[in-house]
C-alpha cells in the first residue's frame, strides 16, 4: 500500500524541527561537555559522575521539550506562511468561465508571493477580457452570418410561393441570393485569415515590403478605377521577414479599405520605409471627416464605420492588427486631418 505524500506544511514543520533540534542539541551537547571538564576538575571522580548523570537527564529532557515546542513552532509558523497559497487555491477552485471575476487580491508585504498572487490576478484578468472578447465576437459572427443567410431564404421562400414565377422575378432572386452567397464568402475568407494569424500559423520568409506593396496594390486597382479613387505607391528599401500572403492580404486590406471608404475622385496613398530598426508601411487616404474615438475602434471585428455599408464584414482592420501582431509589429490609427484615416504599420526589420 502506498503511503500518501506528506504535505509540504509537514514537510515544513519537519524541517523547522529537525534545524532547531540539530543546534538544541549541538549546544547542549556542548555545554554538557563543558560542564563535564569543570566537574571532573573541582570533584571526585564519584561525585562528578553522578553530577554529570544528573544533568544528562535533565538535558534530555529539555531536549525532549524543546523539540515538542519546535514541532508547535514549526507547525504554526508553516500554517501562516502558507496560508497566502491556501487562498490563491480557495480562489482558483472557485474560478471558472461563469465566475471570471474571482480576484485574490492579497495584501500585505511586497514578497515572493505578494507577487505570484499579483501574477495570477493579471493572468485572472486576461482571461476575463479574453472570455469576454470570445463571447462578442462568437455574437457578432452569428449575426453576421444570420442577415445573408436570411436574405437567401426570404428570397427562396417567395420563390416557391408563386407557382408561375416571373422570368424577372426569378433573375433578381438569384442575383440577391448570389450577393448574399459572396457575402458569407468574404466573411468565411476574414474569419479563416484571422484565424490563421492568430494562431501563428505563419509561413516566414525575407521580404522586400515595397514589393508586397506594389503585388497588393494590383490586385486593389480593378476596384479603385470604377470608384474613381487614385492609387499611389511611395516605395523605399524595408525588408521584413514573415509570411507573404498574410502580409500582402494586410497591405489589400488598407488599400481595400481606403478605396471604399472614400469619395469620387479621392485618392489613397501607400508608403514603404524603414527607420528605428523596422520596415514601416503607411496608407493614407482622403475621405470623409472621421471621430479619433470611432477610428481608434476600426481595428476590432465587426466595426464599421456605416453600418448600412454592406460591403466587407468588418474584419478588415482587425486582420489588419491581427497579423501585425502574429509578425511581431504594432499598428497605429488615426483619423487625418482634412478627411479620410491614416494607418501605419511597423514590422521587424530583416537585414
Amino acid at each position: 500500500m502506498k503511503l500518501p505524500r506528506p504535505t509540504v506544511r509537514v514537510r515544513l514543520t519537519a524541517l523547522y524541527a529537525l534545524l532547531f533540534g540539530a543546534s538544541a542539541a549541538l549546544l547542549l551537547g556542548l555545554s554538557w561537555w563543558l560542564v563535564g571538564r569543570q566537574l571532573h576538575r573541582t570533584l571526585p571522580d564519584g561525585f562528578a559522575h553522578d553530577a554529570l548523570s544528573d544533568l544528562g537527564l535533565q538535558y534530555v529532557l529539555a531536549f525532549a521539550g524543546t523539540l515538542i515546542v519546535a514541532v508547535a513552532l514549526g507547525w504554526v509558523v508553516a500554517g501562516r506562511v502558507l496560508s497566502p497559497l491556501s487562498r490563491m487555491t480557495r480562489t482558483a477552485r472557485r474560478v471558472s468561465e461563469q465566475h471570471l471575476d474571482e480576484r485574490i487580491g492579497l495584501s500585505g508585504p511586497h514578497d515572493e508571493l505578494r507577487e505570484l498572487a499579483d501574477t495570477l490576478d493579471s493572468m485572472l484578468d486576461r482571461l476575463s477580457e479574453s472570455f469576454e472578447a470570445q463571447r462578442r465576437f462568437a455574437a457578432n459572427v452569428s449575426h453576421e452570418l444570420r442577415s445573408p443567410l436570411t436574405v437567401i431564404r426570404a428570397e427562396a421562400e417567395v420563390a416557391l410561393a408563386n407557382p408561375e414565377p416571373d422570368p424577372e422575378e426569378l433573375r433578381e432572386m438569384a442575383e440577391a441570393v448570389v450577393a448574399a452567397t459572396e457575402r458569407t464568402e468574404a466573411l468565411l475568407d476574414g474569419l479563416l485569415v484571422l484565424a490563421r494569424s492568430e494562431r501563428g500559423m505563419l509561413h516566414r520568409e525575407p521580404l522586400e515590403l515595397s514589393e508586397v506593396a506594389r503585388d497588393a496594390i494590383r490586385a486593389v486597382e480593378d476596384e479603385a478605377g470604377p470608384a474613381g479613387v487614385r492609387l499611389e505607391l511611395r516605395p523605399d528599401r524595408a525588408r521584413t521577414r514573415g509570411d507573404r500572403r498574410l502580409i500582402e492580404r494586410l497591405i489589400a486590406n488598407l488599400v481595400e479599405n481606403g478605396v471604399r471608404h472614400n469619395h469620387p475622385g479621392g485618392w489613397a496613398r501607400v508608403e514603404v520605409w524603414a527607420a528605428d530598426g523596422a520596415a514601416r508601411l503607411r496608407v493614407e487616404n482622403s475621405g470623409p471627416d472621421l471621430d479619433r474615438a470611432a477610428a481608434s475602434q476600426l481595428a476590432e471585428p465587426f466595426k464599421r464605420l456605416d453600418r448600412r455599408d454592406g460591403r466587407g464584414a468588418g474584419l478588415g482592420l482587425s486582420i489588419v492588427r491581427s497579423v501585425s501582431e502574429a509578425h511581431g509589429g504594432e499598428l497605429w490609427i488615426a483619423p487625418r486631418r482634412g478627411g479620410g484615416l491614416t494607418v501605419e504599420v511597423a514590422l521587424p526589420r530583416e537585414g
